[in-house]
């Protein structure tokens, strides 16, 4: 039996990668959440970076924490996936293709309260493919997986509610609202 070519190999993994985003599969729906925070990083540096006001100063410090807790989520849940026998996007162009969360090149010129709400959306349309993930990850069998995948639904929920307070919100405020539509699957 011949070895298949590198571009084979590749060729195979991009099919079964489809197949199990469609499926969908414990691996595929965390191929997701590392394709979140991807895009997460660069939008967390967005804000970090062009966030003007009075309170800029302590939302660079916040922002500066919540870019290392992203950068180390993503070495860690890649890592988790390769434990798991599955294959993490390793192009900029597969993360692109896989992440859900919206990136717009105006958006820095936002005032505070506006970027801080926006990260707070992102975080809570996160935990949408997390509580999936864990959901497929128990049914697989697959308790390393899920537990990672509850430990970070914790920092979610503990980023939101941190950010909330910043805007004199509760943790779930404008939230739960939203998130109705989405429990009839």
């Amino acid at each position: 039996m011949s070895e298949l070519t590198i571009e084979d190999q590749y060729a195979a993994e991009l099919k079964q990668s489809d197949i199990d985003h469609h499926v969908p599969t414990a691996g595929a729906m965390t191929n997701h959440i590392l394709s979140n925070l991807m895009v997460e990083y660069v939008k967390l540096n967005q804000v970090k970076w062009y966030v003007k006001g009075a309170n800029s100063f302590s939302l660079r410090n916040e922002y500066a924490r919540l870019i290392a807790l992203n950068t180390k989520n993503f070495a860690e849940l890649a890592d988790l996936l390769l434990d798991e026998a599955q294959k993490p996007s390793a192009t900029t162009a597969e993360l692109t293709k896989y992440s859900m969360l919206e990136e717009n090149g105006a958006f820095k010129y936002n005032d505070a309260d506006t970027l801080v709400a926006a990260t707070i959306k992102d975080f809570d349309t996160e935990n949408l493919f997390v509580d999936r993930a864990i959901k497929l990850a128990e049914k697989e069998s697959r308790p390393a997986l899920a537990a990672w995948l509850v430990g970070y639904r914790g920092s979610n929920n503990r980023n939101i509610r941190q950010l909330q307070a910043f805007l004199g919100q509760d943790a779930r405020d404008g939230l739960d609202e939203e998130d109705d539509d989405d429990d009839e699957d």
